[in-house]
Order: structure tokens, then C-alpha cells, then sequence
């Protein structure tokens, strides 16, 4: 294993990723550039697809003679752990060490990019990639209606519920929700669920590892706490009818004075906000919150050229990295403490990113536990939301995916 690029020799390095869009693109043009200068043996080969383009044609690529050198491949167990089961990416631990990449990232992070090598385990075992971005679910607030209110930004969950029996009797819409896709009711669902359960329980039931039950006096907490706030009117109406966009964009215009929501929806908000919108980790004693990573970036087994690969991922990833990806308006997920971002929502994001990971507080998402769970999730939720079913059927309900999957992954 050798770290020096500079003494590699020509080489020519096949990437595939998927920033495609705005600041992503910029962000990797410009960081290819910078490699390519300062590293002139190396030329990059690039290939951009989109993210759906991406995961059809990998696996294919994966497992043919001549696969790219680095890949972003997608976290989750019908990806990374398939590809890891199949001998298609190389562990990065060797190279961890030698770069100081487990001092660059918390152990919150790195655990969305860990694998035992046979691909059973997520979670934990070798580090198989790295990510740049990062992204956390928390609360967005509209400052103006909570100083109409008489409130300031809620530090305590009993400050929150306060706010949201406020909001109510005063006729506004205390939480903005539009869950007609299923997923966004998981979000809300994951929030008041890191307020009752314990971290180290739900990363187990978020990774779909042995060892822990979603049929808890816990979780049976969290789930009676949804229904309570469905049935004070806690939400706008129709929530289970409306789609995503048109929630968070109702909220953009007023209709709202909390939403629960990740860090992907500040830059679209803050246009039409301004310096109203607000965003904080959801106010536990101790911070907790959902989130993860953007793709991380994988080197190949196949790939002839691993140690180049592995400076190409260093370089994209260091404290310089992160500055040309803060400056391109993305959250970077190292270093997020140390960027000079305008005060507003989006230094409200880098320090709750920055809290969150620093004190291992970021959890799972849920939908990662088993390859059908984001499936049966998402309607157990919506159902659950429609007081359709109990506390206890929708725990049910989860208990019986989780518990199949890990049994069978033994």
C-alpha cells in the first residue's frame, strides 16, 4: 500500500458517480480539477450518471472484467451489502488508518459506510467507502409566527408540545406534514421515536441487526404520542392525502409553524423565507436525531489501482474538500463546525449536523433495517397516522419484518 500519488506513476482512474445536479456537479468538477493539478500522473476518467441510472447499471459494471476504479455505491442493503456479499468492493481499513479517515469521521457516520465482509451486517465490520455530504432530520420553524406567538425556538421537548397546544388554540397549523408518499410520516415517526427509545436500540432496529424489538412499552410510547398529536390537531389537514413538495411548500408560503423535515429543504425554503425560517436538532436532553450520508465513494476489488483510488477518495473528503463543497451551498459531513457559512438556517444546519454527529447521536434511518422495510414502514406509519391501527398493531406489524429478516440473515 503506498500513499504517495505522486510517485504511482501514470495512471488513469475510472470514476462513476451521480452529481449530476447544481452544487454537486460544481463541486466535483471543481475538486477533479484541483486532483488532476496537483496529482498531473493522474488523469480521471469520469463517468456522471444520474442516481436511478447509477443503481441499474453498477451492478452489471460491478461484476464484469474491467469495472471502474471508484464508485458511489448507494449505503443500504440492497446496494453496498449486496455488492460487499459479492466481493465487489475492497475494505478501506488499511487505508483508513493510514490517511486518519476514523479521526476525520465520527464513529456516527462511519458506521453507514460499515459492513462485515460477508455483507450480514450493517453497521459495524470494515469501512467499505466514504461519503462528502451529510444530512440530518430535525425541526423547521417559522421564527415570525413563534414570535407572534410570544415563543422563542423550543430547547426542551415539553417547550416543543407547549408550542404546538399554542399554535393550535391560536388557529394556526402547529405541524406540517404531507405524507401521501409514505416515507415523510417516517421522518415524524422517527423523531418522537429518538425521544422515548434509546439510541443503542434504535441504530439495532434501524441496521436490521439482532438484539433488539420494536414491540416495546418504548416504541408502544412513541407511537400513543403520534396519535395524540392526530387527535389535538396536531396537523394540517388531510395530511395523509398530500404529497411532499406540496407540504414543505405550503409551509415556504405560511401555512405552518413547525415541519419536520431534513437538512435537503433548507436551501429551496430559505428563498422564500428569508431569515424566518429556523432549523434545530429536535430539542431532546440529549442530541438525537435521525440522518445519514450522501453515496459514499467505493473503491472496486477489481480495480488495478487502489492506491491511487484511495488518494482520489482522501483528496475528495479532506478539510479543503469540504470547504469547495460548503462554498457550492452542500452541508459537508467532516469538519461541518469549522465552515464560514451566513448566520440563518444555514448555519443553524452546519452546527446541528456538527452536534449530532460529534456526540454520536445520529441514528438510522428506519426504512435501512431490512430490504422490505421502507415499504412496510411507510404504510404501518400512514396507517397508524389514519388511526387505522393501534400502537400495538403497528408495532406488530414492524416486529414481524424485523424479526424475519434478521433471523433468516443469519
Amino acid at each position: 500500500m503506498r500513499t504517495d500519488a505522486a510517485a504511482l506513476g501514470n495512471v488513469t482512474l475510472t470514476i462513476w458517480d451521480q452529481e449530476v445536479r447544481g452544487g454537486q456537479a460544481a463541486q466535483m468538477k471543481q475538486l477533479n480539477a484541483a486532483f488532476e493539478a496537483k496529482y498531473p500522473n493522474i488523469k480521471l476518467k469520469r463517468v456522471s450518471r444520474s442516481f436511478d441510472d447509477l443503481n441499474t447499471t453498477l451492478r452489471l459494471a460491478l461484476s464484469g472484467n474491467e469495472p471502474p476504479d471508484v464508485v458511489q455505491a448507494n449505503n443500504g442493503r440492497p446496494q453496498m451489502g449486496a455488492y460487499v456479499k459479492a466481493g465487489y468492493l475492497r475494505p478501506l481499513d488499511p487505508y483508513a488508518e493510514a490517511y486518519g479517515w476514523k479521526k476525520r469521521y465520527p464513529q456516527s457516520v462511519l458506521q453507514y459506510v460499515s459492513y462485515s465482509a460477508d455483507g450480514k451486517v450493517f453497521g459495524e465490520g470494515n469501512v467499505y467507502g466514504l461519503p462528502q455530504v451529510g444530512e440530518v432530520v430535525g425541526v423547521l420553524y417559522n421564527k415570525a409566527k413563534l414570535t407572534k406567538l410570544g415563543l422563542r425556538p423550543p430547547k426542551t421537548w415539553e417547550e416543543f408540545e407547549t408550542a404546538l397546544a399554542k399554535a393550535k388554540a391560536a388557529g394556526e397549523v402547529p405541524l406540517q406534514l404531507g405524507n401521501l408518499d409514505k416515507w415523510p410520516g417516517v421522518h415524524v415517526f422517527g423523531t418522537v421515536q429518538g425521544r422515548n427509545v434509546p439510541a443503542d436500540q434504535i441504530t439495532t432496529l434501524g441496521f436490521g441487526r439482532k438484539g433488539a424489538s420494536w414491540t416495546t412499552p418504548d416504541n408502544t410510547k412513541a407511537a400513543q404520542q403520534l396519535v395524540d398529536w392526530v387527535g389535538k390537531g396536531y396537523f394540517n389537514q388531510g395530511f395523509n392525502g398530500q404529497g411532499y413538495d406540496a407540504a414543505w411548500q405550503a409551509f415556504g408560503k405560511g401555512e405552518g409553524v413547525f415541519l419536520i423535515g431534513g437538512t435537503w429543504l433548507i436551501a429551496d425554503l430559505e428563498k422564500v423565507m428569508h431569515e424566518d425560517l429556523g432549523f434545530a436538532l429536535p430539542p431532546n436532553a440529549t442530541p438525537l436525531a435521525t440522518g445519514g450520508t450522501g453515496l459514499p465513494f467505493a473503491v472496486t476489488a477489481k480495480s488495478a489501482n487502489p492506491d491511487a483510488a484511495a488518494a482520489y477518495i482522501d483528496f475528495i473528503t479532506d478539510a479543503d474538500a469540504m470547504k469547495v463543497l460548503t462554498s457550492n451551498g452542500l452541508l459537508p459531513i467532516a469538519d461541518t463546525d469549522r465552515q464560514s457559512v451566513k448566520a440563518g438556517s444555514q448555519q443553524d444546519m452546519f452546527m446541528a449536523f456538527a452536534t449530532v454527529t460529534k456526540q454520536d447521536g445520529l441514528v438510522p434511518y428506519l426504512d435501512y433495517a431490512t430490504p422490505t422495510f421502507a415499504d412496510t414502514l411507510g404504510a404501518a406509519v400512514q396507517d397508524l397516522l389514519a388511526e387505522k391501527s393501534t400502537p400495538q398493531e403497528f408495532l406488530a406489524t414492524l416486529e414481524k419484518d424485523y424479526k424475519t429478516f434478521v433471523e433468516s440473515n443469519e
